[in-house]
């Protein structure tokens, strides 16, 4: 039974592709946003390498300040991560959990060494019930995977630091170059070729920033902050499961305390 467990729990990670959600509503939102432009019949003139580079690059360049080249880049490992992300159903992790808890107590704890090769998609488990086969105390293993778990959710936590930043940084950027381009048009009044330039770049950092910092950077950092509390839940589900078996605690008390860790709406019940 828990060898079936296992394999149906590798079949459903293996089936992992894209967030549809994050890509139909950021696809949505530019598709709106670039009809109304179409329909403007102006596209061309809203297309402006100085805004770009004063938006684009200003932002990454003061982000940058803030934080380290090494967090910039987990952020963009992250943010992949995100748009490739399928949701997962803590549910089903409790069951899966309960299934090798009942094969533990019945077979006993070595016998989960037969599985370890089929749970290696779900890392979390996998170190927690290598630590049980192991011989490692259940209290320990508790531990150990609580204090990955903390850490896990301090790496998201900065991720998502760093694009609230960008989100924070973009429209102050577009403002620096609305005030540039208002600068180049008053600098040269004289010169009535330059005028429309230069407004051009004053208007348009500020709609750059606008649309980067509400369109990209603030929905890319809630769905992370939402996707980052639904695997500290299922991992907090793998922990609890691993530490039960290390203690050779009766599957049925893990239940009860699966249940008490997830949703109402998501409760098991495996026993009964």
């Amino acid at each position: 039974m828990a060898e079936e467990a296992i394999e149906t729990l590798h079949v459903r990670r293996a089936k992992s592709a894209m967030d549809m959600a994050t890509i139909i509503g950021l696809l949505c939102g530019f598709g709106f946003i670039g009809g109304a432009i179409f329909i403007g019949g102006t596209p061309g003139s809203f297309l402006n390498p100085p805004a770009i580079l004063i938006v684009v690059g200003g932002t990454l360049a003061v982000t940058t300040a803030c934080f380290s080249l090494e967090e910039m880049g987990r952020t963009a490992r992250v943010v992949m991560k995100t748009i490739f992300y399928s949701a997962r159903d803590p549910s089903d992790a409790a069951i899966h959990v309960l299934k090798v808890a009942e094969m533990a107590r019945k077979q006993g704890v070595l016998a989960l060494q037969n599985i370890l090769g089929s749970i290696q998609a779900e890392p979390f488990l996998y170190k927690g019930v290598s630590m049980v086969v192991d011989g490692t105390p259940g209290s320990e293993v508790e531990i150990i995977m609580r204090r990955d778990l903390n850490s896990t959710v301090q790496r998201h936590s900065k991720s998502t630091n760093v694009l609230r930043k960008m989100g924070e940084f973009s429209p102050a950027m577009g403002l620096i170059g609305t005030l540039i381009g208002l600068v180049q048009m008053l600098g040269n009044l004289d010169d009535p070729s330059s005028i429309g330039p230069a407004m051009a770049v004053a208007l348009l950092t500020t709609f750059y920033g606008a649309v980067l910092a509400n369109m990209v950077f603030l929905p890319l950092a809630a769905k992370l902050e939402r996707n980052s509390s639904e695997e500290a839940l299922i991992n907090s589900v793998y922990m609890m499961g691993a530490a039960s078996i290390g203690r050779q605690e009766n599957p049925r008390r893990l239940e009860m305390l699966l249940n008490s860790l997830l949703p109402p709406s998501q409760r098991v019940q495996y026993f009964d």
